[in-house]
């Protein structure tokens, strides 16, 4: 099975690559980095929130144990660092 989120990114890197015009290629990987950046925030929120919601009764070890990360990285998600 591959991995549908991978393939549009190379799939998008492939087209950015072929535009002809430097400044336009330049233009053009500019907004897909943006693009990319907004959705990395959005995914690290969502894991922020997930580690402030297993914490609920729990140490910070349990919870990286849940997120197969350290204790203390588990914090640090947390607290969106």
């Amino acid at each position: 099975m591959t991995n549908a989120l991978t393939d549009t990114i190379t799939a998008a890197v492939e087209d950015v690559a072929a535009i002809a015009d430097p400044v336009e290629r330049y233009q053009k990987a500019r907004e897909r980095r943006t693009e990319l950046q907004s959705g990395d925030r959005s995914l690290r929120i969502i894991q922020q929130r997930v580690a402030q919601e297993l914490k609920d009764g729990r140490t910070w070890a349990e919870v990286g144990a849940l997120l197969d990360v350290s204790g203390s990285r588990a914090e640090q998600i947390a607290k969106g660092r």
